[in-house]
């Protein structure tokens, strides 16, 4: 029976506008969770990932307002917080779907950790922004507080902190996970992995990792745990129902099946734009460079569809 990774972006967590409560989370997670388990039975093993953006901006914030009260935490950990927070989320709705679809499948949700190098260039130019906007006046005080490297935004009218975005080099739970896998009880499991992109740690020794303060890109380490599963189909799940060439602009148009090839000389075009599409495409693009074979991008309502090949952007 053929596996899939299916990772999930912000939106099949929280609907865009909201304000970040408990229940807004859960109610669009019950919604993704029916689409989740009506594939679970027919992929298996089924793994998700998970992004974490608004988790991690509404805890930041968390920490800003509490600051005199409680020492805030620094970025690894609250990667691994809403690791945990999400898997959570996620296993709340996701069983008892399951349950009502007719599958015994569990739902086993692991705090991970990705390695990537001190060295990276990405530590010098840090390029990702996390957290709320701040006025001109808060960003120079951050800068000289903490050190802090703040960007602005002019069509938003705000300053915003940038974190590294280094390479994921290697998943430090796929041993593991591989082992848990090949057994029963693992094939008995949808598994949810390396929310966030994982928890970004650096070799200090030979069994010493170190978190470091940055962010990873969520799709790019979705697609490193896929290879390293074997898995042969890598889904990004995502807002839009698929890619699209000349988006927004007259003679716009929805890819559907296409060739690696196709997809790259788009990508390599420009056609996918830096801050959205392009970082997925560029990881589905990765996994089927290493020997991966199928690649999807498509959102919640099309998802099943989209893995039957009626849907979606679907490439081998």
């Amino acid at each position: 029976m053929p596996g899939a990774l299916v990772a999930l972006g912000g939106n099949a967590l929280l609907p865009r506008g909201a304000r970040g409560s408990w229940e807004e989370a859960r109610s669009r997670m019950r919604a993704t969770a029916q689409t989740l388990a009506r594939i679970a039975r027919r992929y298996r093993p089924l793994v998700l990932t998970h992004g974490n953006g608004p988790q991690v901006g509404l805890l930041l914030r968390q920490s800003e307002l509490a600051a005199r009260e409680v020492p805030p935490s620094p970025l690894d950990v609250l990667d691994a917080e809403t690791q945990g927070e999400v898997g959570y989320l996620i296993q709340s709705e996701l069983e008892p779907a399951l349950r009502r679809a007719g599958s015994r499948l569990d739902v086993l949700a692991l705090v991970c950790r990705t390695e990537v190098r001190g060295s990276d260039p990405a530590f010098r130019r840090p390029t990702k922004p996390i957290g709320r906007f701040y006025s001109e006046q808060e960003a120079r005080l951050l800068r000289k507080q903490h050190g802090w490297t703040m960007a602005h935004d002019p069509a938003r009218g705000g300053w915003r902190r940038l974190v590294a975005s280094p390479v994921p080099l290697r998943w430090l739970e796929g041993p593991a996970v591989r082992r848990l896998l090949s057994s029963s009880a693992g094939r008995s499991c949808v598994l949810v992995v390396s929310g966030g992109g994982g928890i970004p740690v650096v070799r200090r020794s030979r069994a010493n990792y170190a978190g470091v303060e940055a962010v990873i890109d969520k799709d790019r380490a979705a697609a490193l745990v896929a290879h390293e599963l074997g898995l042969p189909t890598f889904v990004i799940v995502t807002d839009v129902p698929g890619a699209a060439v000349s988006f927004g602009r007259p003679g716009e148009r929805w890819l559907h099946e296409t060739s690696r090839e196709e997809l790259e000389r788009y990508w390599r075009a420009g056609e996918f734009a830096e801050g959205s599409m392009g970082p997925k495409v560029e990881a589905g693009l990765d996994f089927l460079r290493r020997g991966g074979r199928r690649f999807v991008i498509t959102d919640i309502p099309s998802l099943a569809r989209a893995l039957d090949g009626h849907a979606g952007t679907r490439v081998t």
